[in-house]
Order: structure tokens, then C-alpha cells, then sequence
């Protein structure tokens, strides 16, 4: 074997070693990493590329060279035209079937939330999962009322509840709550989950709403009407509550307008109601 056949210093040797870049066309929910940011695609506009990783985190980026896709270099280029249909995926994420469903029977599990407001806005992002799989929701008055209607439900395997809370944190009433019903014997039935917000409101990213942080309301203050004063809306009545809520709940499309701790207790709460009739 001749050890010197090539000349190792011949123009571009000190690239030799580097691994090429390769052409990818961007899409949706494509992961990849750019400086040390790894996070999948959600869009793309003006040459920019908007990435978002498992945190909610996001990051613009140019189109081109500079990303990392499986640890190969890539640059990202704009979709080609005349592809084969992108998969569909409903505003939960979830892949959305190329045929019509079939109308399912209701489960008899149930799904209860609590505030109209969190019902709308649960019914926007996973309506169609919620109907795909069979499970109804249910509209909870207020907490206090859980006990109650847990009793009335008599949960069971097979027929399980699950129950979405406003504010359910260390020491305050909802805990206590949801506590007794615990401590009634529905632990294995019964899923109670919540969120740390005041009011689902908050769930919204705030970015949607064209801020970076949702406005501070004294505890003495209605907390909807002190946040609409905040955003400079009427607040005067029940009125413009509800106007001021459609307006926020317009700004959502996906999950992705929402705070990642709320998908995580849906999707949660969604499993646990499914999980004795899944198709085997």
C-alpha cells in the first residue's frame, strides 16, 4: 500500500476532516439544535425559523447553515413546493386521522373542570381528542361541591373521574378538599389535579396577549376585573368578563399558546380517565 498516493496538503485538506452540511427542508415539529438550543419547529416566516423545546422555551433562528439534526450539520431551507400533505394534528397536538371518525359512545368515565372559562378553554385545545376517545367533561361549579358529587358519581374502575382545580396548592382550601375526597376511598378512582394559577386565565401564555408577564391583582381586587383594568379593557361587570375572556380565548389556537404546566395536567387527567379502556 502507498502511504503517500495523495498529496495531503492539496487545497482544502484543512477542511477535509469537517462533516459536509446537507439540505433539509424545514417542517413542522422538525428537532433540532442551534447553539446549544435544541427544540422542535413551530413555525417559520421571513427567513426566520422559530424553535421551542421541551420547556416551552423559544428561539428564532436564520434559515441556513448552522444546525445540528441528529448531530449532523444541516441548513434548514424553505419547505419544497408540491410535497406530499403534511400529517395533520389537532390543536392538542395529537395526530389527527386522514378519515372521518366514528361517533363513540360517551365513556363512563368523566372528566370534571371546574370554572366555565377552563371548561371553553379545555374544550378549544383538546375537544377533539376529548370526542376521539369518548370522554365528556363535565362543569363543576366550585370545589366546594366535590365532595358531594364524587359521592353521587360513586367512581369505580371503569368508571373513573378525573377533576381539574383552579389554584391547587400546599395549604390552601382546594388542597383540604381534595384531601377529604381522598381520604373518603376514591384514592384509586379518583384524580384530582391542579394548577398554581389564580384563575385559568393565567394558563395563557402572556405573550399571546402581547406581554411578557400577567398583571399583579391585589388579593382585595376581583381578580378577572382587576386584570382587564390592567390591560387597560372595561371592567365594570360580569359583561365585560365574559367579552374580555373571548377575547383572551381568541388568541389561542394550539397548545402551544398555553403554559406547559396546564397541557401536563390535561393530558395527565386524560390518561387516567382512558386507561381501562384502552383498545387492546
Amino acid at each position: 500500500m502507498d502511504r503517500y498516493s495523495r498529496d495531503v496538503l492539496a487545497p482544502g485538506w484543512q477542511k477535509a476532516h469537517l462533516k459536509k452540511t446537507r439540505d433539509v427542508p424545514v417542517e413542522l415539529d422538525l428537532v433540532v439544535e442551534f447553539d446549544d438550543f435544541c427544540g422542535a419547529v413551530v413555525g417559520w416566516e421571513n427567513g426566520i425559523v422559530l424553535l421551542e423545546d421541551r420547556k416551552g422555551k423559544r428561539r428564532g433562528a436564520p434559515l441556513g447553515p448552522g444546525f445540528l439534526l441528529e448531530g449532523e450539520p444541516v441548513a434548514l431551507r424553505p419547505p419544497l413546493r408540491g410535497t406530499a400533505a403534511k400529517p395533520r394534528y389537532t390543536a392538542s397536538g395529537s395526530r389527527a386521522s386522514e378519515e372521518p371518525a366514528k361517533a363513540k359512545v360517551a365513556l363512563p368515565s368523566r372528566i370534571y373542570v371546574e370554572g366555565r372559562h377552563d371548561a371553553e378553554l379545555i374544550e378549544k385545545v383538546w375537544g377533539d381528542d376529548l370526542r376521539h376517545t369518548g370522554v365528556v367533561v363535565e362543569f363543576l361549579g366550585g370545589i366546594d361541591d366535590l365532595p358531594a358529587i364524587v359521592a353521587e358519581f360513586a367512581p369505580e374502575p371503569g368508571r373513573r373521574l378525573g377533576v381539574l382545580v383552579d389554584h391547587l396548592v400546599p395549604g390552601s382550601k382546594e388542597s383540604r378538599i381534595a384531601k377529604q375526597v381522598y381520604q373518603a376511598g376514591y384514592r384509586d378512582t379518583v384524580l384530582i389535579e391542579g394548577h398554581e394559577f389564580i384563575d385559568i386565565w393565567q394558563a395563557v401564555r402572556p405573550e399571546r396577549i402581547g406581554r411578557k408577564a400577567w398583571p399583579q391583582v391585589p388579593r382585595d381586587v376581583d381578580f378577572k376585573l382587576g386584570t382587564l383594568k390592567a390591560l387597560n379593557l372595561p371592567h365594570h361587570d360580569q359583561a365585560d368578563i365574559a367579552r374580555g375572556w373571548q377575547a383572551i380565548l381568541a388568541r389561542v389556537s394550539t397548545w402551544r399558546d398555553l403554559d406547559p404546566q396546564l397541557n401536563t395536567k390535561v393530558e395527565t387527567l386524560i390518561d387516567f380517565v382512558t386507561q381501562d379502556h384502552l383498545e387492546g
